[in-house]
């Protein structure tokens, strides 16, 4: 079979790659990313992607994905995820929102409270129709964030 993309390291990146593996300090995926292409090497191993695949326990496709990434993007695209264009989710607190919650979490507890809590603050927004729904949890992370 005829590939597409031919993997061929230098000696620096070949180093890089196998201190990364021998050192296993590095996230599994990059490591898993970095024997693919030490294995893939047209002028080491020169392995078939179907063999690189039973060797590290991943599917062909993956192989295939990071020869193409390592030619169309170079070492460290190959070896890093692509970051996400745009979340999966949008976030329930924007600035307006966040800065409402802060002002909120400073105002005055309710009567017969001492405090807010953070399901207090989080009916309190609803109630305010600032979110349709919201979490004692995001209210909590939102308040860390900005404390």
């Amino acid at each position: 079979m005829n590939k597409k993309y031919i993997v061929r390291l230098t000696g620096k990146e070949r180093a890089r790659l196998e201190k990364m593996v021998s050192k296993g300090q590095a996230a599994a995926y990059k490591i898993k990313h970095a024997n693919i292409l030490l294995l893939a090497d047209a002028d080491g191993p020169g392995w078939t992607d179907e063999h690189i695949a039973e060797a590290v326990g991943c599917c062909p496709p993956t192989v295939a994905n990071v020869r193409r990434r390592l030619v169309e993007r170079g070492l460290d695209g190959a070896l890093a995820r692509k970051k996400q264009a745009r979340p999966s989710r949008r976030r329930k607190l924007d600035g307006e929102g966040e800065a409402r919650l802060i002002a909120l979490a400073l105002s005055e507890a309710p009567e017969g409270r001492s405090r807010w809590t953070l399901h207090l603050l989080a009916d309190k927004l609803v109630e305010l129709r600032v979110v349709e729904s919201i979490s004692h949890e995001t209210v909590r992370r939102t308040l860390k964030k900005t404390s």
